[in-house]
């Protein structure tokens, strides 16, 4: 937190100043650096929805020797439609071909991810109640000092996060680490994996990483930390894939939409079970002038 000289110690006499200086401002508590942490976060996901930028999808299915056999690219434009509070919540996405000269059809089945942009959801008012957060000492991520925030799923409480297999949804309890940057405390990486194997639905391993970089908006004074690459490695009892998505160009958009009537919004009466499976509704996005 960047301290405020305040003009009353500007005041003192300078003798006072050199006999006894200025004590530095109290570090902040865990709890402190918690809240100020779902705060900022969650400002900044209300950002996230007002931009559209470019999304490449690398889609791998790797050999037992790790190397990879299957793979598949694909470009979009992407944009984030997401609203809520503590007592609801909706997030839905949009993902439009960009790639009009791709015609490779693969024969094999691919894995398919969606929303890790987002997995700070578990920082929003809507979720975090569901987790356990603690902080800890900074590091150095790219030369800078950034503060750990390590968050931990609680069993049975609502999770952002699920796997669809054969028609079902089953909820993850996920725990990671969201690093923050110790000085403009935006988020500069997230890592996140399984709290426990899952291997009675066929999961044995999830592994994710979300990287951070700086991205000028046109149209803004500052730049913004956004996602810049996501990589999402799965294992199950017979295969194992590997999803990057990289994300560029960002843009500030104006979005009107109408909800699509199938579109589910959760509220506070939803069991944790539940989650959002239909796709997202139509809609018209226009840069802001």
């Amino acid at each position: 937190m960047r301290s405020i000289l305040s003009l009353r110690t500007i005041a003192l006499p300078l003798l006072f100043l050199a006999a006894r200086p200025a004590l530095p401002a109290p570090p902040e508590s865990p709890a402190q650096a918690i809240t100020l942490a779902q705060n900022q976060i969650s400002d900044y996901l209300a950002r996230l929805a007002d931009l559209h930028c470019t999304e490449t999808v690398l889609q791998e299915k790797l050999g037992t020797n790790g190397h990879v056999t299957t793979s598949e690219r694909q470009k979009f434009d992407y944009l984030i439609m997401m609203s809520g509070t503590a007592d609801s919540f909706q997030l839905n996405e949009s993902r439009v071909d960009a790639d009009s000269s791709r015609h490779k059809i693969v024969a094999a089945p691919m894995l398919v991810t969606n929303g890790v942009a987002t997995i700070l959801l578990v920082f929003h008012p809507y979720y975090r109640d569901g987790f356990d957060f603690t902080t800890g000492a900074p590091v150095l991520i790219n030369g800078r000092a950034a503060v750990p925030i390590h968050f931990a799923h609680i069993q049975g409480r609502r999770t952002p996060a699920a796997l669809a297999l054969r028609g079902r949804e089953f909820p993850l309890d996920l725990e990671g680490t969201a690093w923050l940057d110790e000085d403009s405390r935006q988020v500069v990486q997230v890592e996140a994996s399984l709290q426990h194997d899952m291997s009675d639905v066929g999961l044995r391993a999830l592994d994710i990483r979300v990287d951070y970089a700086p991205h000028v908006i046109p149209g803004a004074e500052n730049s913004m930390f956004l996602p810049h690459q996501a990589v999402v490695d799965v294992t199950t009892s017979r295969q194992h894939w590997r999803n990057t998505h990289t994300f560029d160009g960002y843009k500030s958009f104006s979005t009107e939409v109408e909800q699509d009537p199938n579109v589910r919004v959760h509220t506070a009466d939803d069991s944790s079970a539940d989650h959002t499976g239909s796709n997202p509704p139509t809609q018209e996005a226009k840069p802001k002038q």
